[in-house]
């Protein structure tokens, strides 16, 4: 497997863990405030490979507790449940990020008790997603799915929303409070322009609106935080 980034350590990637993160490439949505955009279609260049990664982390033995695999969208790799078997032997707690779109991987994972904690993206509303997603038109019942996955599985998991001003308002966390009702952790975090970002004219939003926000999801999901303000 091509490995397209790594992080050697981060405290904030993986919630209660020092872990480092990977990035793959590839991924099936074009979000216009992505930061990881020169990941997205896989043509980015290689930093390494599985065994050069597996070599790293037991380097890292004692010294990190876990991995974070994100991308791109990591579940769009057939290959990833060997790595995350391989990384899981060295000793490591594993992180997996996605963007829902993929739920027979996903439950793949979960069933085999593959990760041990699931970070999942919650794009937008609902009538929002397709927009905020980058594509013209999108089965939202793969996302659906996942979102129940999660909802109904025993391990740590979180739902997020970068929270965009141009994308966002009120009504979107409305509605996706009602989605992800009795979620264990929901997370909105503010856009943070960056070169990587494709497109130009977004902002983040106010803290005084993202306050609001969180405010409305908290009426669904209590542990509703803001991260990264």
């Amino acid at each position: 497997m091509k490995i397209h980034g790594l992080q050697k350590m981060t405290l904030l990637d993986f919630p209660g863990k020092v872990a480092c993160t990977v990035f793959l490439g590839g991924c099936d949505f074009r979000c216009p405030f992505c930061h990881n955009y020169e990941l997205l279609d896989g043509s980015a260049p290689a930093l390494m490979d599985e065994e050069e990664l597996l070599r790293f982390l037991r380097g890292r033995l004692g010294l990190l507790d876990g991995v974070a695999i994100t991308g791109g969208e990591p579940l769009l790799r057939k290959d990833l449940p060997d790595l995350l078997r391989a990384i899981r032997e060295l000793g490591f707690a594993v992180k997996v990020d996605t963007n829902g779109n993929h739920p027979e991987a996903l439950e793949a994972i979960l069933s085999e008790g593959l990760a041990d904690y699931i970070a999942m993206d919650i794009k937008n509303s609902p009538q929002k997603y397709a927009l905020t997603a980058g594509l013209k038109v999108l089965d939202l019942a793969p996302v659906r799915q996942s979102v129940r996955l999660l909802l109904d599985s025993a391990i740590p998991y979180e739902f997020r929303t970068t929270v965009v001003d141009e994308l966002h308002e009120a009504s979107d966390f409305e509605a996706i409070g009602q989605w992800i009702a009795g979620a264990k952790a929901y997370y909105l975090q503010a856009f943070t322009d960056r070169d990587s970002v494709p497109f130009e004219g977004f902002h983040a939003p106010t803290k005084e609106n993202l306050e609001k926000y969180a405010s409305i999801a908290r009426l669904y999901v209590p542990y509703t935080a803001i991260r990264g303000v």
